[in-house]
């Protein structure tokens, strides 16, 4: 019998009439020999196939450990509290700190009668200046990658705002696990809709895109528009030429004046929260969990600083301000600051960003006086490009002009050979105006 045959039984059965074309090559197989034909094309496609028999098998646990507590997490080392929403469960913990509280040399509510003006232009955002800081809303995320995209999580949110007494709340949303992620972005979006303007340290980047991204991973609006003030931006600004990288926790110890102590890397935040989501022991969040209400309390202090900064910043911090203001237009205020900090003795750098807001705000005069005396301190040959280009344009005087370029500037070689030989030329022309008129030339 050939294949064709046998599978021609295997569909219709022992018993069943056979086509025309089956019994004009094979006589018609009894049930006996059918089933046998059955038993060895099945024992054929096991050896093909190279199958073990099936057979039902329990779910491997995640862990070899059970889990224990409530639904299999155990969040007693943890200080949250969970509430029954429409959507399911959430875990919130919430604190409300004394007026007395500081983080370091600053009470943090101060930050409800910062200057909103003076931040605005540090953020060179004027939709900060036109805000009310009583109704900010501070916030972090924790997130179970540093990279972004559409697999990261937020699981922890730290939040923090004023009350009608000017008292700060802090509160902290926790994801236990990521089916529990709609009842806690509608808390998060709760929060959001009630704040007249965002305080973070890098969220205009990484939190608010990512919170954003769970918005409508999960079918839901994004969160409200606000104005935004991202506190790292003003950081670099002004610290950046002292303390190089600007992390928030140099910041506390640099800038506040509060060492936090023993913390948590950023890198070991994610492998903490999968591990717990591995074994449900939420001890192993707990650094995590007073990391993060660190940081938006942290935020609360640096606002309040930065509204008033020129008694607390340090002389360096306060040549910052003053490049910032200018950048800001507000020429009045940075002459101020760059005052102050010469004075507090910062040195050649503030005679430097004084020249900077002289020239920006169009005082030559000032602007040449100011570079001469930062060139007769430091070698910079920035400065001499500019004193070049001050003495030929609006002093008009080549020849002073030529010898700051002689001595090296920062100008590329063709341009800076172009205006060598520019200026080589106005002084021959100089020299021979001045020896027809019988005069010295300038």
């Amino acid at each position: 019998m050939d294949l064709k045959s046998k599978l021609s039984l295997l569909t219709r059965g022992p018993g069943a009439t056979p086509s025309v074309a089956s019994s004009t090559s094979e006589p018609l197989a009894s049930p006996h020999a059918a089933s046998s034909t059955l038993a060895e094309l099945r024992e054929k496609m096991a050896k093909i196939l190279d199958r073990a028999p099936l057979s039902p098998q329990l779910p491997r646990p995640l862990t070899a450990t059970p889990r224990v507590g409530l639904e299999g997490y155990d969040l007693s080392a943890l200080p949250f509290v969970r509430e029954e929403t429409e959507l399911g469960p959430l875990f919130r913990r919430h604190q409300q700190l004394e007026r007395s509280h500081h983080v370091g040399r600053m009470p943090v509510d101060a930050a409800a009668a910062s200057r909103p003006e003076l931040l605005g232009l540090l953020a060179l955002d004027p939709r900060v200046s036109a805000c009310d800081l009583k109704r900010a809303l501070y916030f972090d995320t924790e997130t179970t990658g540093l990279g972004g995209g559409a697999g990261v999580l937020a699981f922890l949110v730290g939040l923090a705002w004023f009350d009608d007494s000017l008292r700060l709340h802090s509160e902290q949303l926790l994801l236990r696990s990521p089916a529990e992620e709609a009842p806690f972005l509608a808390a998060l979006a709760q929060h959001f809709e009630r704040a007249e303007v965002l305080v973070s340290y890098n969220g205009k980047a990484f939190d608010l895109p990512l919170l954003n991204g769970r918005m409508v991973m999960n079918r839901r609006d994004k969160l409200p528009e606000r104005a935004h003030l991202d506190l790292l931006h003003v950081a670099r600004r002004l610290h950046k030429s002292r303390l190089g990288a600007c992390r928030l926790i140099s910041l506390e110890s640099e800038v506040l004046g509060f060492e936090r102590g023993p913390d948590i890397a950023g890198a070991d935040i994610a492998p903490r929260y999968a591990h717990f989501l591995r074994s449900g022991d939420g001890s192993v969040l707990s650094e995590v969990v007073e990391h993060n209400a660190w940081d938006v309390v942290s935020m609360a202090a640096l606002v309040g600083l930065y509204g008033e900064p020129f008694e607390l910043l340090h002389e360096a911090d306060l040549v910052g301000l003053a490049r910032t203001l200018k950048r800001a237009r507000a020429f009045d205020e940075a002459d101020h600051a760059a005052n102050v900090a010469l004075e507090r003795g910062a040195g050649p750098e503030a005679r430097r960003a004084r020249a900077e807001i002289a020239k920006a705000r169009g005082d030559r005069a000032q602007a040449l006086v100011h570079f001469e005396a930062f060139a007769a301190e430091v070698d910079d040959p920035q400065v001499r490009l500019e004193l070049a280009k001050l003495y030929e344009h609006h002093v008009r005087e080549p020849l002073s002009a030529l010898g700051w370029v002689e001595q090296g500037t920062s100008e590329l070689d063709e341009p800076s050979a172009r205006r060598h030989a520019r200026l080589t030329r106005k002084v021959a022309l100089a020299a021979a105006k001045a020896g027809r008129a019988g005069k010295a030339p300038p």
